[in-house]
């Protein structure tokens, strides 16, 4: 397995997306039961399977990530050939960005010197999407990218 497996909940969320790739692979519902309870193991890795294709999919469209922490905010931009980032550095004591006071704070204060900006790029590996995965698991989210895009005018003006 290449990534890791996907929830119950996720599992649930898939279900018709599931019932096709079971299908694609000639196993029907009657089935798919039967190798439940007879072949845990070939259901395991069908699930496996499974899990890495979705996250496949979900890791080559993903274009922006955010990770935020109490002080540190990471944006990164998904583009061929590398990944860039904005990062933004909270000095002042106290502030929390992950609180609503906290992130409310860093709207109105960002150009203040208690603010710092980084920026940078790093090159893909081989492995694009193991890559993006990594992030994901070190506590990124997938984004529409609205954060990013604001610092970068800021960062660009």
């Amino acid at each position: 397995m290449k990534y890791t497996r996907l929830t119950k909940e996720q599992f649930e969320e898939l279900h018709p997306e599931f019932i096709n790739f079971l299908a694609t692979q000639s196993i029907t519902a009657d089935e798919w039961q039967k190798i439940k309870v007879e072949q845990p193991k070939v259901a395991e890795d069908e699930l496996d399977v499974f899990s890495d294709l979705v996250w496949e999919g979900v890791l080559q469209k993903a274009t922006y990530l955010e990770n935020i922490s109490p002080q540190q905010l990471f944006l990164f931009k998904i583009a061929e050939t590398e990944m860039q980032l904005i990062s933004l550095k909270i000095s002042e004591e106290g502030i929390d960005i992950t609180t609503p006071e906290g992130y409310s704070w860093l709207q109105q204060n960002f150009a203040e010197d208690t603010v710092e900006f980084f920026t940078a790029n790093k090159a893909f590996s081989k492995d694009k999407s193991g890559d993006i995965f990594k992030l994901i698991q070190q506590g990124a989210i997938i984004t529409k990218g609205k954060l990013y895009q604001f610092f970068e005018k800021i960062i660009t003006a």
